[in-house]
């Protein structure tokens, strides 16, 4: 069961260039990458798949040298089918397994530019520390993470909401019947998460429990890897890293709550791995005084997300004993209390804002903290937004004050703003009398809507304030 990804797009202008770079496709084990590739060889008239973890015979045709005449017939030869440049598909899966096939991307490039070549693998970050020099230039790299909000309601047939929703906008709400139903399907993504087979397993049965144990398999993958990930770091480190992770979301990381008298500076390079392998992404404190935010970004004042929903509320089950009366929480209360204290909410929230960036690079996160002694603010994550930068406000339900927003906003100059809760779309207007009576403009946009987001032109939006 395959279903749509929004990488698929560009994986089709991939296809169609005449000439072309080969693929890097990067990302965590399990996201879905060897499907996507598997579901692209269909358009090929040949598609040739090999995967140096179930073939490792095939990492002899890269020992001696990288004639890649050589290596292509070869690779004819051993399975049975031509290599034709516009016809054929080469897939390298698991190539982590092979340093020598990472290395002989580059001469793909420059000697068989014709022929469509992709290569896939997981903890490939740390395969490519090991290469000086794997063809900067001359590989193209895609990241890829899990299924987000969109894809996921898209496998489960609402196609056609998506399409009302994407008419929508905080000058246009929806109606409240097709807002109650997004508010439905969030729930379920919350608790199914958008790890490809935890969503078939979803589709297939609509049983719970059996996504988590979907999802228990996969930690226990992710835990199984930690001893690959670099020798001197104890696997035992990280997996204790990885478990505080989970109860620290959205919050400021802080190394002594990973327990076991580990130090600081271990537990920082632990964190380190488990973000180079996409088990966890960072969002970094900006001053925000302008773009780009990474241009005053501050290491030392960082939050971390796990890459997924669905595998978070399982994280969470294995270290508090049970989260039942979260999981109770997201099926059963009102939108406003749906998450007691938001941080699931807020760390969705930044999982969506990475997954519908462009894929040809690694996005970061930023946020920004206030950090005047006994008056900090916090407000979740700053964005640049058609060339300026834009605060961005989460809230669990569909209440709750934005006194840390009004804040930044004040301070920076800013007069456009989001927040992102369960409420409808619409609009919120603010005359701030501390600062000449400015007219400051926040924009609402439900969490099941975020993708949407850099649709909205703010000078559209607010013409009829």
């Amino acid at each position: 069961m395959y279903f749509k990804r929004q990488i698929d797009a560009v994986l089709q202008e991939w296809v169609k260039a005449s000439a072309h770079k080969p693929l890097l496709l990067r990302g965590a084990r399990q996201v879905g990458k060897s499907s996507t590739i598997d579901h692209l060889g269909k358009s090929f008239k040949h598609y040739i798949c090999i995967n140096f973890e179930r073939n490792p015979e095939f990492k002899t045709v890269f020992q001696h040298n990288l004639d890649i005449k050589r290596i292509t017939a070869q690779i004819s030869a051993m399975t049975g089918i031509p290599v034709i440049p516009q016809e054929t598909l080469i897939f390298f899966d698991e190539i982590q397994n092979c340093l020598d096939a990472i290395m002989s991307l580059r001469f793909f490039y420059e000697e068989f530019p014709q022929l469509h070549v992709i290569a896939a693998g997981s903890l490939l970050e740390f395969a490519l520390r090991e290469i000086p020099t794997y063809g900067v230039g001359r590989i193209h790299s895609l990241m890829m993470r899990p299924m987000s909000f969109d894809e996921f309601a898209e496998a489960c047939g609402h196609s056609s909401l998506l399409e009302i929703r994407n008419s929508a906008s905080p000058s246009n709400p929806l109606p409240p019947h097709i807002h109650n139903k997004f508010i439905d399907i969030f729930r379920t993504y919350m608790m199914v998460g958008g790890m490809p087979e935890s969503v078939v397993k979803w589709i297939s049965t609509g049983d719970y429990l059996q996504c988590q144990s979907v999802q228990d398999d996969i930690i226990v993958t992710y835990e199984d890897d930690f001893s690959k990930y670099k020798k001197k770091v104890n696997p035992q480190l990280l997996r204790a890293t990885f478990r505080s992770a989970a109860l620290q979301i959205t919050q400021k990381f802080t190394y002594s709550k990973v327990g076991g008298g580990y130090k600081a500076e271990k537990v920082r390079e632990a964190l380190e791995l488990l973000s180079l392998a996409g088990l966890i992404i960072q969002a970094v404190h900006s001053d925000c005084n302008g773009l780009p935010l990474g241009s005053e970004a501050d290491l030392g004042i960082r939050k971390v997300l796990i890459l997924d929903p669905g595998i978070q509320l399982r994280l969470m089950n294995m270290s508090l004993g049970n989260n039942t009366e979260i999981t109770k929480q997201i099926l059963t209360t009102t939108a406003a209390d749906l998450v007691n204290k938001g941080a699931l909410a807020e760390m969705i929230a930044g999982l969506e804002l990475l997954q519908n960036k462009p894929p040809h690079q690694r996005h970061e996160l930023f946020y920004w903290v206030r950090k005047q002694k006994n008056s900090e603010s916090e407000v979740d994550y700053v964005e640049p937004h058609h060339g300026i930068q834009v605060p961005i406000e989460v809230k669990a339900g569909t209440q709750g004050g934005m006194k840390s927003l009004w804040i930044m906003m004040r301070e920076k100059k800013l007069i456009q703003g989001f927040r992102c809760s369960l409420e409808n779309f619409g609009k919120i207007q603010y005359k701030d009398y501390e600062d000449n009576e400015t007219i400051r403009n926040v924009s609402i946009v439900p969490l099941y809507s975020i993708s949407q987001i850099n649709n909205f032109n703010f000078d559209n939006e607010h013409e009829n304030f």
